[in-house]
């Protein structure tokens, strides 16, 4: 099915999307919720229509620039000052950039907002990860998909435009597959300078046995 997307409501989602966070300190499997909930409000507020979500959901806002670099980390993203910079590794698999590139968008949503969602920088990652299995492979539209006995991963994954690895996780998030891995890891570990985020490799499973239901 073909994906469209409604750029004339662009302007609210950042917004829209900080709008669901709590004024209070939050537990991990809160943040994760939290996180899906904002994956969900992206859908609604651009009107995603279709399987594969487009790219343009997040290159194509106000104030957010993508750039494609040779850099030693699948990607970082930061504030120039007038601009949210989102740059990614542009020698990765095209799926993989589009994970990386819903990934940074989560950590620019969380700007300012980290400490109060997060205890650790590993799990501001975990929820990036997960905030960017949930905007790309949508609950409901990949339930569907199974209900309508598309089932194995190499053909999900050409249906949403992700990985087979990153299918393979959500499959188990949403409690229709045994658990999986951590859908990414970038090409290689790197200090970041001051204010810049970036995707640091994990040393352990993607933790969201609290919210993996069906």
């Amino acid at each position: 099915m073909q994906t469209h997307i409604n750029l004339d409501e662009s302007r609210s989602v950042l917004g829209s999307l900080r709008a669901l966070f709590p004024e209070r300190r939050v537990r991990f499997f809160e943040a994760l919720r939290i996180a899906e909930l904002q994956a969900t409000r992206l859908h609604q507020v651009l009107a995603i229509e279709g399987d594969a979500v487009p790219s343009e959901a997040v290159s194509e806002l106000p104030r957010i620039e993508v750039q494609y670099r040779d850099i030693p980390t699948s990607g970082m993203s930061y504030w120039n000052g007038t601009t949210w910079i989102i740059a990614i590794n542009r020698w990765e698999p095209r799926t993989r950039q589009r994970f990386t590139l819903f990934h940074e968008f989560k950590h620019i949503v969380d700007h300012g907002r980290a400490k109060q969602l997060y205890a650790t920088d590993e799990q501001a990652e975990q929820a990036a990860d997960f905030f960017a299995g949930c905007a790309l492979m949508s609950r409901g539209a990949l339930k569907r998909a199974w209900a309508g006995l598309i089932q194995q991963p190499a053909v999900l994954a050409r249906l949403f435009d992700v990985s087979p690895r990153a299918i393979t996780v959500r499959l188990a998030q949403i409690g229709l597959t045994d658990s999986g891995e951590r859908c990414e890891r970038p090409a290689a570990p790197h200090r970041p300078r001051p204010g810049h985020y970036h995707r640091q490799r994990s040393t352990r499973p993607y933790e969201t046995s609290e919210v993996l239901v069906a």
